[in-house]
This record gives structure tokens, sequence and C-alpha cells, in this order.
């Protein structure tokens, strides 16, 4: 499965066939985080990455570890977003933080969907908005927010491990992390993470705003 004009059509067709579930009114501060596609790029390093049946998947997300100079959360993994400003739409928001964040420029006429809202532990209300980059071959990370930038090979969330589940406070909330490479992803973008797994890559209509995130992810 390359990253191309049929990957596109069928992560979009499966967005529209989505009913996406809002967050309640007064949940939390709104943000929104850009979910982008793209390819695994020339530099890629997919060794150890499984395969998955036929596939040979060269599609990617990008992901970034956060900056060490940042006072909170720290060199964490995270998908480029950041609070709705006055006026945005979500979309808005998702594309100009990317761009603010790791230089990738895009329009509105790359977004083909969005996922469930998620209400993170710190008050915010976090809309995904999926987004198609096609080929990029670079990036220009701001330093003073990302320490660096990544293409997860999107077979990766695709793994036997994945998802991990522990107990949390809440019996009904189970901690929820995404296996990468050899070490792991929190919620909540390990949550945005399986839901586009489950939608985009496996046509399902599954629920992610019951998991809950390590404590250090929220204090």
């Amino acid at each position: 499965m390359d990253c191309n004009d049929t990957l596109r059509e069928q992560f979009t067709r499966r967005l529209a066939a989505f009913e996406v579930k809002l967050a309640p009114p007064g949940a939390g501060r709104a943000a929104a985080v850009a979910v982008t596609v793209t390819d695994a790029g020339l530099g890629a390093d997919l060794s150890g990455m499984p395969q998955h049946g036929h596939w040979r998947v060269e599609a990617a997300l990008i992901l970034t570890r956060r900056s060490l100079q940042l006072r909170a959360h720290a060199g964490q993994w995270a998908l480029p977003g950041g609070r709705v400003e006055t006026g945005e739409r979500p979309q808005q928001t998702a594309l100009r933080e990317m761009h603010e964040e790791i230089g990738l420029a895009l329009d509105e006429t790359a977004v083909i969907g969005r996922l469930d809202d998620f209400v993170t532990r710190s008050g915010f209300v976090m809309t995904p908005i999926v987004i198609w980059a096609g080929s990029c071959e670079s990036f220009k990370p701001d330093p003073s927010e990302v320490e660096s930038v990544h293409r997860i090979p999107v077979r990766e969330f695709l793994r036997a491990d994945a998802p991990l589940l522990e107990p949390g406070e809440d019996p009904a909330r189970p901690v929820l992390r995404m296996p990468v490479g050899d070490s792991w992803i929190a919620a909540p973008t390990a949550a945005i993470l399986l839901q586009f797994r489950e939608v985009c890559l496996l046509g399902l209509d599954t629920r992610v705003a019951h998991y809950d995130q390590p404590a250090f992810a929220w204090r």
C-alpha cells in the first residue's frame, strides 16, 4: 500500500462514513491537532517494522518529540497542534500549528476528515484533523517547540501488541499506550493514533474517548 491517490480515496471515504462524536459544550478549552499522512521518506528507518499481510506500507504519520526546553511535557511524543484561536475553525488551527511547528504549509484542500474529540485530563478538547500531505521531502522544525520530527509508518500502529492497556484509577477507563519501535506513545496522542488505525486503516467505528492518560501526560 503506497502513499498514493488510491490510499487517499480510501481514507477520505472511510472518514466521510464515520460519525464523529463531539465533546459536550464547556468540556474544555478548544484545541486541534494535525494527523498528517505522508510517505515514509527515503531516509526512514523501517528496520524491525513488522509487515502486515501483503502490505508494503510506505505511508506514514508525522509525529514530533516536544522540545526539551519546554516547561511542560518536554520530550514527549505529540501531534502538531495547539489551542484554537478566536475566529478559527479546528481545521485552520491544525494547519497553522503544523506550519509553525514543523514548517509544513498546506491549505484546507489537504484536509480529508476528522476524528472524535478527545477531552484531556488537563482540560483541553482535542479535535484531530486528518490531513493528506502526500510526498514531502523535509521539515523545518521550530526548535523552541520541537526537538525532532518523525515519520512513523502506519503499519507500526497495526502491531499485534497494540494497543497496550493497563488498569487506571477508574476500572472503566484503562490507561492507553501505543507501541512504537522499542518505545511507546501515551494517550491522548495514543488514543488518536488508535482511532486513526481503526477508522482509516481497518474501516471500523471504534471509540476512544473512554481511555485514560498516564499521570505524567497531564500533571
